[in-house]
């Protein structure tokens, strides 16, 4: 199970350079996601976890948190079909890059990330290492939000606060 403790999540604030606190990240705390979840709380599960995959097998961390945190910033209602042309799980990646890319600087790693994170669903592979962490972090995470095991995390309780 992940855990929280105070150093990890100091070392996973500072890979963020601010952008938790911004407005459009704080506008996700409105959008559903998986049931009981919303999308902010998904995305700084997901972030959380790549931050800890990556840090543990020597990759770009940073990249990871960035990506994971940014990853589903598409900034609507995901069960509103009037809100995006097609299908949401391929539409998504495309809404969220465009949104990260007006939002912030991105690398290309970051940028990939965003754009392969539902792959196999979505056209883009992922082309790095971390991408592949975040991509399987989302389906962790998204996997214990579904199952119910994310209303027993700490990680609720900190998001909260």
């Amino acid at each position: 199970m992940v855990t929280i403790n105070l150093a990890n999540w100091n070392a996973f604030l500072d890979c963020l350079d601010g952008l938790l606190y911004t407005p459009e990240v704080q506008s996700m705390r409105r959008l559903p996601h998986h049931p009981g979840v919303n999308c902010y709380e998904h995305s700084v599960f997901v972030a959380y976890v790549a931050f800890r995959i990556g840090r543990r097998y020597g990759l770009d961390y940073r990249a990871c948190a960035r990506g994971g945190l940014l990853h589903d910033l598409y900034l609507y209602d995901c069960r509103d079909a009037s809100a995006h042309p097609g299908n949401q799980c391929l539409d998504h990646p495309e809404f969220a890059l465009r949104n990260a890319a007006a939002l912030t600087a991105l690398s290309q790693k970051e940028r990939n990330i965003i754009q392969a994170h539902m792959w196999p669903l979505a056209v883009h592979l992922p082309r790095s290492r971390e991408a592949w962490a975040v991509s399987s972090a989302d389906k962790i995470c998204a996997t214990l939000e579904v199952l119910g095991v994310w209303k027993r995390l700490r990680m609720r309780a900190v998001l909260a606060a």
